[in-house]
């Protein structure tokens, strides 16, 4: 079909059917993952409308003429003249998205011009790192209702993410999305109490005077009984003592219920969140993430007893040079985790250590995992005398994955795992992976798995296939911080 006849049979279609394929080829602006993870989505495609305006007279006209059918929205970010577009534009939502880099004067006159003058139309705002005397004087600006405000997110430089207030007038009332970074609260924000219907709250990098009682954060969390999201993390770890005198002066007397509560993330020490769970109930979870600092015991029942609730199909082991990341999915192949853990940690042997006190704990949940990963992405560079974790360790950790069918290592550390499943006197260690089918690995030169292999297939009587990738790249899977 020649360009003559396209354009001869669209000019024949009428409105309706024009409007239906306009309505169409909206994009998707807020997806479910984006919004989860806080960030919201590439706020770009917002313009997806300007285009298809510019074509001729009579689309212009319907698009305009059909703003809410269509969620056409105003973007106002880098390089757009806030000023011009505000004076020549239709009254439409404004979205505000400045995530990236620093912001021109001009740039910061357009933000404060929507703030103070037309901030009945702000529908959604997203501040990143931006200077903080310029991200302070934009949060002053926020001095009074915003009626159609959804998403607000507001995240400071790292070296200043701490001591940021919103001004005590703001208001939101429809406010469903809200994240902030390095804010001071009595608890939880003021306003939030006017707000029905409250979908996510994220409050990230808090400093250690707020580690508030928990009885306190169950008071203000019963009254969102519409979230869907919840994220508290810490900066910084509190000491055990002080904790422990707010439990004592504080005892937790609150349950709530959070009935709608589908994805949970805490950062901090695990005393505060094993409080906080010992009453709460999440009926409805799915996904549920969790940040630890360093600390040498984990007692944490509540957290296990939840996430056994959970789906789990793959495992991941990360083994980094500061940290141990574990994540697990509903089953291989799947984008995104339904339950990680992440740990301060330096020493490799801490790591597998760490792993083996949570992990040992979970069995009957682990069973289901049918796939297991190990990653190690650690630097030779730097001399540790606690490089290598014993064999003993590794095979109380592996041990517990005892329905894996598919084992894959990657190049680095292959001694340590290869020496964990040597044969002992012609038998399989302590029965490890009874079910396994296939070992993956990378390795150049030589089959550190040959042994193993060989010993479990006359033993379980299941052939394991070994599988070599060692000229494929063991990428990294994303962990939200």
């Amino acid at each position: 079909m020649d360009n003559r006849f396209q354009e001869l049979f669209i000019n024949f279609l009428d409105d309706d059917s024009l409007l239906n394929i306009f309505y169409h080829c909206q994009p998707v602006l807020l997806d479910e993952v984006s919004v989860r993870i806080s960030q919201g989505g590439d706020w770009d495609r917002e313009r997806w409308w300007y285009k298809l305006a510019q074509v001729c007279r009579r689309w212009r006209a319907l698009i305009l003429d059909s703003p809410t059918h269509l969620g056409l929205n105003l973007l106002c970010t880098y390089g757009t003249p806030v000023a011009e577009m505000l004076a020549r534009s239709p009254c439409r939502p404004l979205i505000l998205d400045y995530k990236d880099h620093d912001i021109t004067s001009e740039e910061e006159e357009g933000i404060m011009l929507a703030l103070q003058h037309h901030h009945d139309r702000v529908r959604r705002i997203r501040l990143g790192p931006l200077p903080f005397p310029k991200l302070q004087k934009i949060i002053m600006a926020m001095d009074k209702e915003f009626p159609d405000l959804d998403f607000l997110h507001i995240a400071p430089p790292h070296k200043h993410a701490a001591g940021l207030e919103l001004p005590d007038t703001f208001q939101a009332p429809r406010l469903r999305h809200l994240t902030l970074m390095g804010f001071s609260f009595p608890i939880i924000p003021p306003f939030l109490a006017a707000v029905v219907g409250l979908a996510t709250l994220s409050l990230q990098n808090l400093p250690p005077s707020a580690y508030f009682c928990p009885d306190d954060l169950l008071q203000q969390l019963s009254s969102l009984p519409q979230l869907e999201t919840l994220t508290v993390t810490f900066k910084s770890p509190v000491r055990s003592r002080v904790l422990g005198t707010q439990l004592s002066h504080r005892p937790i007397t609150t349950k709530v219920t959070l009935p709608n509560l589908r994805w949970f993330w805490y950062g901090g020490v695990s005393t505060y969140l094993e409080a906080i769970l010992s009453r709460m109930t999440i009926p409805r979870l799915e996904w549920l993430q969790i940040t630890f600092f360093h600390q040498l015991h984990f007692f944490m029942p509540n957290v296990l007893k939840l996430a056994e609730n959970l789906t789990f199909g793959s495992a991941e082991f990360q083994f980094l040079n500061d940290l141990l990341r574990v994540l697990v999915y509903p089953r291989e192949g799947a984008a995104i985790y339904t339950f990680a853990i992440q740990i301060s940690s330096r020493h490799l042997d801490w790591q597998v250590a760490f792993a083996t006190q949570i992990f040992s704990r979970m069995r009957t949940a682990l069973s289901a995992a049918k796939y297991l990963r190990l990653e190690f992405r650690r630097s030779y560079t730097s001399l540790e005398a606690n490089n290598e974790a014993d064999c003993t360790q590794w095979r109380e950790l592996l041990g517990t994955f005892n329905n894996v069918r598919t084992l894959r290592v990657n190049v680095d550390y292959l001694g340590q795992i290869s020496r964990a499943l040597q044969v002992d006197n012609g038998e399989l260690p302590s029965k490890l992976f009874p079910n396994l089918r296939k070992l993956e690995y990378s390795a150049r030169g030589g089959n550190p798995f040959a042994t193993f292999a060989n010993v479990h297939t006359n033993a379980a009587g299941l052939p394991v296939t070994l599988v070599n990738h060692s000229t494929l790249p063991f990428p990294i899977a994303v962990f939200e911080s």
